[in-house]
């Protein structure tokens, strides 16, 4: 559908892409990665036809229609949310403006042949209103803008009165509801909430049309897309496979390459050292020359080339704090008539390491803020002896000057002691030479959210406050983030909606919903598989009660038909059960077999695309049988203790 062959671009003399050569299908899931400043922005500019190529060809269909949701939106705040929506079927609704028109005039003509003209053309209107859906376009509406976390209440306020996060979420909506034949998605989860994002994903995976994302979001890439397409250098790197498959294959055909490499190596070594030897010998002349052609000739081993600079981030110790860090009691905080939280009791622990959760707007941020003495609120809430908070703050402009340089923002809140460390602190981060001279304003999200992380190590705290600190980071500084925070001493209070970052990070899940706040321990998978029972149960126990009743009646002695059930249940899982076993010996079979011609180092074999992607496909589906049989075994004991209570 669209085509890029051999495309070149450049900003000055610096190169951002060379020689890309790639086809989006209509079908596609792509993910497009690679570090901040790669190009990615800059391919879905070209796919959109706002910037163009210095050298190569794009091709698209001059039908093919194009939505790009870019990282920065200017907002229209003249409107109401539900109108502003409605502008996703602006060309529908004026179709619908133009039948009435029809009506209109064929009610006034008396020229046949005029009537019949609008009679065809009354006819072609309601085709394609029947074809694009047009009795159910407030459900649509309805449908996508609940899935993205707003409420019915929301509907008929001014988009004004929303923040950019929320604004940005407006301009989502409307872009999947004008159903393009491709979705360009810059970072789309960059505001959402964990549910809008499971919603966001679900749609995606069902959306019929092809869809290219960038995002640093590793569960949200792994959820949706079948394609990874990587930007390093200039070049791409086109896999049929997800993120994580995609890491795991390039870091395996690195090491693939690497050994190819010094083999080849050591045989031009000792091809040259035969040439020097016997060049002037008459006898060897023959051998020479034929040594020196298949030099010549040899097609020399490359190792792809890959941005290996990365952040240097380590929180210094943590000074010694009360056993109780920080404590709330009966806490409250609202913003005019809107009540945000609702006499809230916590308290966080030294040493805890604590995600809050919730959906936007649910006050997140606000809590964060009463801790640290930012804001005021009604009730109790004390820090702990020598509590000393860093804070990462999400929104980056309210807590950065944008008017000064980057050396400067450090200087001005730097101990004196420290200041002769600074440029080396921002070398840690990726700021080095003339870059520490740069103005904030002319940063990118990514450079500021590094900036921001500077600035906590200029003194030890033992109480760390971050706010979305992934956004707008790449997924190598993400890791080192998470990698940092796992290491450091001290409390941590977390928000983020990155399930990817969460997971083995966390140990206890703070949730804030409707001004209540509920305690959770285990990690993030554990809370959401909760939340996913607890929204199941509440759809379940719409008839609980006529249903206990019904039960309470009835004789719980089981009787000949029920028993008979049961052991039919019970036979076929076990049947189940045998197969999937079955399956999984010749699995590991499979497996071990491919796993030997790796330890062989059969490169031939393993650098195979197709053979190393049915390996990889081999141990998934090895993982997922076993996965299912744990689920079998599970379903098999339940049924047995069932039949054994029913027995009693």
């Amino acid at each position: 559908m669209i085509s890029f062959q051999n495309v070149y671009f450049r900003y000055g003399a610096h190169d951002i892409l060379r020689n890309v050569s790639f086809l989006v299908r209509e079908d596609d899931k792509i993910g497009l990665i690679g570090r901040n400043g790669a190009g990615k922005t800059t391919l879905f500019e070209l796919i959109k036809g706002n910037l163009t190529p210095q050298d190569g060809i794009i091709e698209k269909p001059k039908n093919v229609k194009i939505g790009y949701l870019p990282q920065h939106i200017k907002h229209n705040d003249t409107t109401i949310l539900i109108n502003e929506v409605q502008k996703a079927f602006k060309d529908i609704i004026s179709l619908k403006e133009r039948l009435k028109e029809l009506h209109k005039n064929i009610e006034n003509t008396k020229d046949t042949k005029e009537a019949e003209k609008i009679l065809i053309e009354i006819n072609n209107i309601n085709d394609i209103l029947h074809y694009n859906n047009y009795e159910t376009i407030n459900e649509q509406i309805e449908q996508v803008l609940i899935g993205l976390g707003f409420v019915r209440s929301d509907f008929h306020r001014f988009t004004k009165e929303f923040s950019g996060g929320w604004r940005m979420r407006v301009e989502l909506a409307k872009l999947l509801l004008q159903k393009p034949d491709v979705l360009l998605l810059d970072e789309p989860t960059n505001h959402l909430d964990i549910e809008s994002i499971q919603w966001l994903e679900d749609y995606l995976i069902r959306y019929n049309g092809a869809v290219m994302v960038v995002s640093h979001d590793i569960a949200f890439l792994n959820h949706i897309t079948k394609r990874t397409i990587e930007i390093v250098n200039t070049r791409i790197y086109d896999y049929q496979m997800s993120y994580s498959d995609f890491v795991k294959f390039r870091q395996s055909q690195i090491e693939i390459q690497k050994q190819s490499f010094q083999n080849q190596q050591k045989q031009i070594e000792q091809t040259e050292r035969f040439i020097e030897r016997f060049r002037y010998k008459a006898t060897k002349a023959r051998q020479v020359q034929s040594k020196i052609k298949f030099l010549e000739k040899l097609e020399r081993v490359e190792i792809d080339e890959f941005d290996t600079k990365e952040i240097n981030l380590f929180f210094p110790p943590a000074t010694h704090s009360g056993t109780i860090v920080c404590e709330a009691k009966e806490l409250s905080k609202s913003f005019g008539s809107l009540q945000v939280l609702k006499n809230i009791d916590f308290t966080i622990k030294r040493g805890e390491k604590i995600a809050l959760l919730g959906k936007n707007g649910e006050g997140k941020t606000t809590l964060v803020k009463i801790i640290n003495q930012e804001i005021q609120a009604d009730g109790y809430i004390r820090l702990g002896h020598n509590v000393k908070i860093g804070y990462f703050a999400q929104n980056q402009d309210e807590v950065l000057n944008l008017n000064i340089t980057i050396l400067e923002t450090l200087e001005n809140v730097a101990p004196i002691e420290v200041r002769p460390k600074l440029r080396k602190i921002l070398g840690y981060f990726l700021f080095s030479d003339d870059d520490v001279f740069k103005k904030v304003s002319v940063l990118s999200g990514g450079e500021r959210a590094r900036l921001l992380l500077a600035k906590l190590l200029l003194e030890p705290v033992n109480f760390l406050l971050l706010d979305e600190p992934t956004n707008h980071l790449d997924v190598p500084s993400k890791n080192i983030l998470k990698e940092a925070i796992k290491n450091y001493n001290g409390t941590v209070l977390l928000i983020t909606h990155d399930r990817d970052f969460l997971d083995g990070l966390v140990d206890k899940i703070l949730e804030i919903k409707e001004g209540k706040i509920k305690e959770y321990d285990g990690d993030v998978w554990n809370f959401l598989k909760i939340k996913k029972s607890q929204s199941f149960l509440s759809l379940y126990n719409v008839n609980a009660k006529n249903k206990e009743t019904i039960n309470k009646n009835q004789n719980n002695n089981i009787g000949y038909f029920e028993k008979k059930e049961l052991d039919k249940k019970i036979r076929k899982i076990e049947n189940q059960i045998n197969k999937i076993e079955q399956s999984l010996i010749e699995l590991e079979k499979k497996i071990s077999d491919c796993e030997l011609q790796i330890s062989q180092n059969n490169v031939e074999l393993i650098t195979d695309y197709k053979w190393y992607s049915q390996y990889e496909k081999m141990k998934d589906e090895y993982n997922k049988l076993y996965d299912e049989l744990d689920k079998m075994l599970i379903e098999k004991e339940t049924l047995i203790k069932e039949k054994q209570n029913k027995l009693l």
